[in-house]
């Protein structure tokens, strides 16, 4: 078993691909015709995005909308780069939200947290160990 896909839930998927190609220079791999169904190419597990219409269809209890939460969902997604600040306040000036500004953890690792328009949890950090 291996993890394949991260897919966010979003309002606009198309939107949420280019806030993350402007916000991290990540590519776009696949957007359907429809518009309710994307992906960028991140490697070996795709980071993917789908309109709540198809998360409707696929619970029928229906499910949390980050971006209508007042607060982060409890899950995040993590990019990994030499240079947090940078992706930080490049981040910012994309339209994310700065929930933590970069900080040194205790184990040498920086992080810093923004949200996404799309209510997306996103958490910029060195690797671990370097």
């Amino acid at each position: 078993m291996k993890l394949g896909y991260t897919i966010l839930y979003v309002p606009d998927v198309a939107a949420s691909l280019e806030f993350f190609e402007r916000a991290f220079g990540l590519k776009r791999r696949f957007l359907h015709e429809s518009g309710t169904y994307g992906e960028l190419d991140t490697g070996e597990t795709t980071l993917s995005f789908a309109a709540h219409a198809l998360g409707d269809g696929n619970f029928p209890g229906g499910h949390v909308a980050a971006h209508s939460s007042a607060r982060p969902l409890g899950m995040e997604i993590a990019l990994v780069t030499a240079d947090v600040a940078q992706a930080h306040a490049t981040a910012i000036a994309c339209g994310a939200r700065e929930l933590a500004a970069p900080a040194t953890k205790p184990w040498g690792q920086v992080v810093s947290y923004v949200r996404a328009p799309d209510g997306c949890l996103i958490e910029l950090c060195t690797p671990v160990g370097g």
